[in-house]
């Protein structure tokens, strides 16, 4: 009975002691109303592409109720992470042609790809990109506009082209087309 409980005890002292060693730890989100791949992937700090990925998604659309699998990483060591990053950049960096939109044209919706509203949030920093260039959802710093979001697609996004957000009409015609530095953090 003594070799049981002994055996007992390290099979529960083994199994706990490793369990934190697994690559992601899974849990699910209910989509809510209002809801897009986007607001779920910024609150769990995960990419679009990693959500879709995990849901086996083909478009950006959800529904209500809808249960999405969520893998929350686990962090890697700071010994291993600083030596990651000193033999690669955590970004690629690329020259891409830029353009500016604003969602407070005629007819305009305001809502981007990725379900952004433009029209109640005039100030966010939003890209159109093409998705096969610059995954949706991917932090990207444009030169000359900052940190944003690639949030939205468009007809004419095809190749190094990005399309920036600017509040007003006024100033996305000051912004003109620029060939611009921009880094795509990964």
């Amino acid at each position: 009975m003594k070799k049981i409980v002994i055996s007992t005890i390290t099979a529960c002292f083994l199994l706990f002691s490793f369990s934190g060693i697994s690559s992601a730890a899974a849990s699910t989100y209910k989509v809510q109303k209002g809801d897009s791949l986007w607001k779920i992937a910024t609150k769990y700090k995960i990419s679009v592409n990693q959500l879709k990925s995990w849901n086996g998604l083909k478009t950006d659309l959800i529904k209500p109720n809808q249960v999405l699998k969520i893998a929350k990483p686990v962090t890697a060591p700071k010994k291993a992470a600083a030596k990651k990053t000193a033999s690669s950049p955590a970004y690629k960096a690329m020259t891409v042609k830029a353009t500016a939109y604003t969602a407070s044209c005629k007819g305009c919706s305001g809502i981007t790809a990725t379900g952004i509203n433009l029209k109640k949030n005039q100030n966010a920093k939003v890209i159109s990109v093409d998705p096969k260039v610059i995954p949706l959802g991917t932090k990207v710093w444009v030169e000359g506009y900052g940190e944003a979001i690639a949030g939205d697609t468009g007809g004419a996004m095809k190749g190094n082209k990005i399309d920036i957000h600017l509040p007003t009409k006024a100033k996305a015609l000051q912004w003109g087309v620029r060939t611009v530095n921009i880094k795509v953090y990964q």
